[in-house]
């Protein structure tokens, strides 16, 4: 019984990138009808977010002094890094939750990324055959996988979770089980939690607001929505941002469990297929 839980639990945080993943794809292709290997790719891209964030806040800055002297003579280097030049005491705070504010980062860059991909390239392929589709979009993944590794290279990059999210909960407590015997890490609990705020929160736009009725309006008669006036084409190319987003919240908040790395995106696509 316990190793039956321990692996369904264990199942719990990949399901979820997989659903998310899986969330963006259908909403591409439901759209659109592209079917599109690049979005691996855009969950890797979103981890590489995290990345180039937290580098960023770690960065130091060297200054130096006026009063004090090395043991060789020369002025002092004092470094300060940037978290805490910017802001203060709240520096380290910021550094150590970096991996769940760069989600507020990832979202505006892939919503850019995503709509420059689809303006760019996917508007060229929408009535073409699938057998294209993911040929080109594949291409587009090779080529993003390349870049990303030119730039931080192919080793993987470990990213730290939140001090306070480093334990695990004892989850074999509450099920009267003995202590210690099935134990969860608690951020693996959050990702889960995560994505079902992210797939809740997709659900409720689509289903509630009037941009989700047009777009879905629009999946089923494209036609008949543009005789009435409204610009769809639009519409549906935020759409394809907001698929993209989805994916790259999804890779950012995977980042402690998973070290981003160039490939990552390829060993998640095919099975959220």
């Amino acid at each position: 019984m316990d190793a039956i839980l321990v692996q369904f639990l264990n199942g719990l945080d990949k399901g979820g990138a997989y659903a998310l993943i899986a969330l963006g794809l259908t909403l591409v292709f439901g759209t659109l009808g592209v079917v599109n290997f690049a979005h691996g790719a855009l969950f890797m891209l979103g981890s590489f977010v995290a990345v180039a964030f937290r580098q960023l806040l770690t960065l130091e800055s060297v200054v130096l002094s006026e009063t004090e002297k090395s043991p060789w003579g020369t002025p002092l280097e004092i470094r300060t890094p940037y978290a805490e030049a910017w802001f203060g005491d709240w520096g380290s705070v910021i550094v150590d939750w970096s991996v769940p504010l760069s989600v507020l980062l990832a979202v505006p860059v892939m919503l850019l990324i995503g709509i420059i991909m689809e303006r760019g390239l996917i508007k060229h392929f929408y009535k073409r055959p699938h057998a294209e589709q993911i040929l080109v979009t594949f291409g587009m993944a090779i080529v993003l996988q390349e870049v990303i590794k030119e730039l931080f290279g192919a080793s993987p990059i470990p990213q730290p979770m939140p001090a306070i999210l480093r334990g695990a909960a004892d989850i074999g407590v509450y099920l009267g089980l003995a202590e210690g015997a099935v134990t969860y890490p608690w951020w693996r609990l959050v990702y889960f939690l995560f994505s079902l705020g992210v797939i809740g929160a997709v659900f409720a736009f689509l289903r509630f607001t009037t941009f989700g009725m047009v777009v879905r309006a629009g999946m089923a008669d494209r036609e008949t929505v543009g005789l009435l006036g409204i610009n769809i084409d639009r519409r549906f190319t935020i759409m394809f941002g907001l698929a993209a987003v989805v994916a790259g919240v999804a890779g950012v908040m995977f980042t402690p469990i998973l070290p981003p790395m160039f490939s990552l995106g390829m060993d998640f696509l095919v099975l959220s297929f």
